[in-house]
């Protein structure tokens, strides 16, 4: 771990990770995209970010060793921030690709959206409102409520984990996801502007 770098973004072979690089820096705070599990334990932080499909992701995590250091930062109470296949990943069993087995780390399970208006895209793509849960601390002082979105499945949780974020798509969706020191959102805060970087910010601290 370099001087500095007290939060990490985990490198899996997924989309997205030097986006998430570029709005962090824009906000003052050096990071680093790591794949080494022992960089993992050494950070402070940890971001979750991601674009792609589950099995091949579930596949890098696993053979990376990024699945066990995932699970060893939550379980240290270390702030970790899951965004989008971040997010989903988290949870026991996802929908795309015939079904995948995902960490298993919230209980719940991923499913494609099957809107019943057939002007609702899928995938679900752009901007949409989100409402948050009075008490989210990383909701605290946003301006604005829109944030951006890519994708064609959510998750439904399980008992247990407190949802905090829900948005609409032809059905009203889990946005976002909170146990503890672990917080995931669906949408893409490194892609939404002002309102993005706020959420990111409060992350960070």
């Amino acid at each position: 771990m370099l001087p500095g770098m007290r939060t990490v973004i985990l490198d899996y072979d997924a989309g997205n990770l030097t986006s998430v690089q570029r709005a962090c820096a824009h906000l003052g705070h050096d990071t680093r995209i790591v794949r080494d599990p022992a960089e993992v334990d050494a950070a402070e932080r940890v971001i979750f970010p991601g674009v792609g499909a589950a099995a091949q992701c579930m596949g890098s995590l696993q053979a990376l060793g990024l699945a066990g250091a995932l699970k060893r930062a939550i379980d240290a109470g270390k702030p970790v921030l899951a965004i989008c296949v971040g997010l989903q990943l988290l949870f026991e069993h996802s929908e795309e690709d015939g079904g995948v087995p995902c960490l298993g780390l919230l209980p719940g399970r991923v499913v494609r959206f099957r809107p019943d208006d057939s002007t609702l895209k899928v995938p679900h793509m752009g901007w949409n409102e989100v409402t948050f849960s009075a008490d989210e601390p990383l909701a605290r002082g946003l301006p604005g409520r829109h944030f951006y979105f890519v994708h064609s499945y959510y998750a439904v949780p399980g008992p247990g984990v407190q949802v905090v974020a829900e948005s609409q798509h032809g059905v009203r969706f889990c946005a976002g996801v909170r146990r503890g020191n672990l917080a995931a959102f669906q949408f893409h805060p490194e892609k939404s502007g002002a309102v993005g970087l706020a959420l990111l910010r409060n992350f960070l601290g």
